[in-house]
C-alpha cells in the first residue's frame, strides 16, 4: 500500500529561486494547455486527450527553450494534472477546469523515483537542474521505497510530500475487540465503548485566532501593504491549525486502530452534506474524511478489519431494544422506554458497531 510522508526541506536561495520559476514555467504550461484544449473543442468539436498533448510537448520545448530546465516528468504531470481536472469534471467531481494564478499553482511533481538517482545522498533528495535538497526527516523513511516525491509552497515554507510503498503487516487472527464509530460536530468521534473525542480546548483557542485574524484582514484596504503582512500572518496560523488538527486525528486513529482488531465506521456522504451552508464550515473544521482516511489505512496497514456502514437510523434506534426514539439535533441524550440512557453519539455508535458485525457476519 501507498502513504504519504510529509517533511519540511531547506533551500538555499538559489535553489528556492529555480523552484519559484519552475513552478512559473508549469503554471504557464497548464494555462497554455487548458487554453489549447479549450481552442480544439471549439474548432473541432473535440477535446483533446492527454497522450496527444504529451506527443505536443517537445515541439512546445522547442519554440520555448526556457523549458530545458525543467525535468520532462514534471512537464508531463503538468498534463495529467490537466486531465484529470478534466476527468473529475466529466464525473461531475469538480467545476470545469479553471486557469491558475500563482496562489493557486504552488507544487511540482516528479512522478517516478529512483533510489540512487534520486536519494544517493543520505537526508536529500535531488532534482534534477535543482540539485541536493535537504529534508529535514522528523522521522525516517526508506528511499528505496519512495515511489514519487511533490514539492509544495506554502505559507511561506517549502515542503516534500513523499508517496511511499510499504508493506502490509501480517494479518492478526480476529478477537473480540471491535469498535463502533459516530461521526460529529461536537464531539470529533463517539466510540462504541464510551469514548468521546471532543475538540480540545487549544484547537478551539485557535480557531477563535482564526475568525480574529481574518477580521482584522476585512478591514485592511486593498492592495496595501499591511493587508499583505495580515495575510501572510492569517496563512501561517492556517497552516498551524491545520497541522495541529491533523496530528489530533493522527493519534485518535492510531489510539483506535492500536487496541481494537474491528473499525466499523458510519458511511456519511461528506460532499452532499458540504452543500448545507449552515454545516459546512463545521465539517470541514472537524475533519471528517481526513479520520475516515487515517482508520482505513492504519488499519490496513496493520492487518485489521475497516468497514463502512449505512448511518440511516443509527441516530434514532435504540441500541438495547431497538425501538425507534426520534430526537432533533439540539437533544444529546437518548432516553428509551427500556430504561436505556445514554449520550446519543455514544448509543449511535453502537449502532455502527451491530451493523457493521452484520455485515462481516459476526455475532454482536
Amino acid at each position: 500500500m501507498m502513504i504519504c510522508q510529509h517533511f519540511l526541506i531547506e533551500l538555499t536561495k538559489e535553489q528556492e529561486e529555480k523552484l519559484f520559476y519552475t513552478l512559473y514555467l508549469c503554471r504557464k504550461l497548464y494555462n497554455y494547455s487548458l487554453d489549447q484544449r479549450i481552442k480544439h473543442y471549439k474548432e473541432k468539436g473535440k477535446g483533446l486527450t492527454y497522450r496527444e498533448q504529451q506527443n505536443m510537448l517537445p515541439q512546445y520545448k522547442k519554440e520555448h527553450p526556457e523549458y530545458k530546465m525543467v525535468q520532462s516528468q514534471i512537464l508531463q504531470d503538468v498534463l495529467r494534472r490537466l486531465d484529470r481536472a478534466y476527468k473529475n469534471f466529466f464525473e461531475k467531481r469538480a467545476k470545469y477546469p479553471k486557469f491558475k494564478d500563482k496562489y493557486h499553482y504552488t507544487s511540482i511533481t516528479l512522478p517516478q523515483c529512483e533510489e540512487k538517482r534520486n536519494f544517493g545522498k543520505k537526508g536529500y533528495v535531488y532534482i534534477k537542474n535543482i540539485g541536493y535538497i535537504r529534508i529535514i526527516a522528523h522521522r525516517e523513511f526508506d528511499p528505496s521505497k519512495v515511489k514519487a516525491v511533490n514539492i509544495k509552497y506554502h505559507a511561506g515554507k517549502w515542503y516534500i510530500n513523499l508517496s511511499v510503498e510499504i508493506e502490509e503487516e501480517k494479518k492478526v487472527t480476529i478477537g473480540e475487540k471491535a469498535i463502533g464509530i459516530d461521526k460529529g460536530i461536537n464531539a470529533i468521534a463517539a466510540t462504541s465503548d464510551g469514548e468521546l473525542y471532543s475538540n480540545p480546548k487549544w484547537l478551539q483557542k485557535a480557531e477563535k485566532n482564526l475568525k480574529r485574524l481574518q477580521r482584522q484582514l476585512s478591514r485592511k484596504k486593498k492592495g496595501s501593504n499591511n493587508r499583505e503582512k495580515q495575510k501572510r500572518r492569517l496563512a501561517k496560523l492556517h497552516e498551524k491549525v491545520a497541522n495541529q488538527r491533523k496530528d489530533y486525528l493522527h493519534k485518535i486513529s492510531y489510539n483506535i486502530v492500536k487496541n481494537n482488531d474491528i473499525i466499523c465506521i458510519e458511511d456519511l456522504q461528506v460532499k452532499n452534506m458540504m452543500k448545507n451552508h449552515k454545516l459546512a464550515k463545521s465539517i470541514a473544521n472537524v475533519g471528517w474524511g481526513t479520520l475516515d482516511t487515517f482508520l482505513e489505512y492504519k488499519a490496513e496497514r496493520s492487518g485489521k478489519i475497516f468497514i463502512k456502514v449505512n448511518p440511516a437510523y443509527t441516530t434514532q434506534r435504540c441500541s438495547r431494544c431497538g425501538k425507534i426514539v426520534e430526537k432533533d439535533l439540539s437533544v444529546r441524550v437518548h432516553k428509551c422506554e427500556c430504561g436505556l440512557e445514554i449520550d446519543r453519539d455514544i448509543n449511535a455508535a453502537i449502532n455502527i458497531l451491530h451493523e457493521g458485525l452484520r455485515q462481516l457476519g459476526i455475532a454482536a
